[in-house]
């Protein structure tokens, strides 16, 4: 293939890959936007109180629950999926779907049961500084939002398999509808239902979100079948990358266990800091890291079912400094503006002054991860596409050793502000390892194609 020939392909395989992340970008603005807008009204109605610290830990377990099952489970099947509908069609591809969503329906509802049974233990650890009123209040809200974890799950991982055919926008919009309700339940019910008002909204949310995408994933022709629990070659494979990335998620949970627990020990309302500033902070790393992984995960798998090592070293090259730039640049305003934009957003109704200068010094130390974080999702994309996800895990293992270290160490001279600047500090590890393992990995696959191409010739 000449130069002229080579230009062109990466040319298109940019276009397609930014015109997909453009799309999940405009969604996850709207998302995002939304996602404010509720926690506008959070704070308006609870402020720091026990009342949204104990929501807070409550909802902590089975998003986490949804990060290890779920997404893992994503993470896994798309290279496989994709590679069985190139090379044997469809209708496998159908069928290799239907038969993990089965397996992941299991673990999910398997998991909701296991936490629910200790839960107590659990969140007495979590809030460990917890008065017992808190505690208890906390453990119910967990039952309250249980359900969240199998529906949530079953809408993650159609939305993976509809960005495999090119449909990003509505899968992108469609988790607005949790925060929508949050938004108009709140206002309504919190001083007659408390902290049950946002379970309410939570768990009606993602009923609608999982009975939406599994309609959409239908028309698409990813039909759930009848056919529960086959045991194939190709779900074998499926399990196999799962395992690592189930155990990187493990890791990577612990350490917002952990930032989570520490901060339960400094003074109070240190957990809603944590947590009111890391929504900002997650709305970045969605508008850039979350669009550009959605984008490249499917053409990564796309290139690497087909064996075009060249197509992947350049597209992880351009994507890898772009997003990176772009985020750098985010970063700085966010943290230039981050008192501001903490008193224009949250300080109303129970939220004060205090609060708000609070809040703002652990968003600014937050901030820094950001364009790390964003350049090191294109090489973790890429290593799932290659399938070595033992990589993964290696670095998540390093990471949570790594965060509780400097968790350590930060929090005693900044307080809350300091966990958040541990975790900006294991963002730049986590690029750092990446992008080596990506390059050596890359250079590996290369020269093994190389040398059968001269066997086969």
């Amino acid at each position: 293939m000449n130069s002229a020939t080579l230009a062109v392909a990466e040319s298109r395989t940019n276009r397609r890959i930014f015109r997909a992340a453009a799309w999940v970008m405009a969604a996850t603005v709207l998302v995002k936007a939304l996602g404010l807008a509720k926690e506008f009204v959070v704070a308006a109605a609870f402020g720091r109180s026990d009342e949204v610290e104990a929501f807070l830990i409550a909802v902590l377990i089975p998003g986490l629950l949804i990060n290890l099952i779920a997404e893992s489970t994503n993470q896994a099947l798309i290279p496989t999926l994709v590679r069985v509908r190139v090379l044997e069609g469809r209708e496998h591809a159908r069928r290799l779907f239907s038969n993990v969503m089965w397996w992941s329906l299991l673990l999910l509802v398997g998991s909701s049961v296991a936490m629910a049974l200790g839960a107590h233990g659990v969140l007495a650890v979590t809030g460990s500084h917890f008065s017992p009123a808190k505690l208890n209040l906390a453990v119910k809200l967990f039952y309250g939002v249980l359900p969240v974890i199998a529906l949530t799950g079953v809408a993650s991982m159609c939305t993976a398999v509809l960005n495999t055919e090119g449909d990003f926008a509505g899968p992108a919009i469609s988790p607005a509808v949790t925060s929508l309700l949050i938004i108009v339940v709140v206002p309504l019910f919190a001083r007659s239902a408390g902290a049950w008002s946002m379970v309410y909204a939570t768990v009606a949310g993602a009923l609608v979100h999982a009975s939406w995408m599994t309609w959409r994933t239908s028309r698409s022709g990813y039909r759930i079948d009848r056919q529960c629990f086959a045991v194939t070659a190709e779900a074998i494979q499926v399990a196999r990358q799962f395992g690592p990335l189930m155990l990187s998620g493990v890791v990577a949970s612990g350490g917002l266990l952990v930032d989570q627990a520490m901060a339960a020990t400094l003074a109070g309302g240190s957990v809603a800091a944590l947590a009111y500033a890391g929504r900002f902070v997650s709305v970045a790393l969605a508008l850039m890291g979350g669009t550009v992984s959605s984008a490249l995960t499917p053409a990564f798998a796309e290139m690497a079912a087909i064996g075009d090592w060249d197509e992947c070293r350049r597209t992880m090259r351009v994507w890898a400094w772009g997003s990176g730039a772009v985020a750098t640049a985010a970063a700085g305003l966010l943290i230039a503006c981050s008192g501001m934009v903490i008193q224009i957003t949250l300080q109303h109704g129970s939220f004060k002054a205090e609060d708000s200068a609070a809040v703002a010094r652990v968003l600014t130390m937050y901030a820094m991860q950001i364009p790390f974080f964003v350049s090191s999702r294109v090489f973790y994309r890429f290593l799932i596409a290659a399938r070595r996800t033992q990589i993964v895990f290696y670095c998540g293992a390093l990471n949570l050793a790594l965060d509780i270290i400097l968790n350590v160490v930060l929090m005693r001279w900044l307080g809350v502000a300091g966990i958040a600047l541990a975790t900006s500090l294991w963002a730049v590890s986590t690029l750092m390892f990446l992008a080596y393992w990506s390059r050596r990995v890359l250079a590996e696959v290369i020269q093994r194609a190389s040398a059968s191409a001269k066997l086969e010739g």
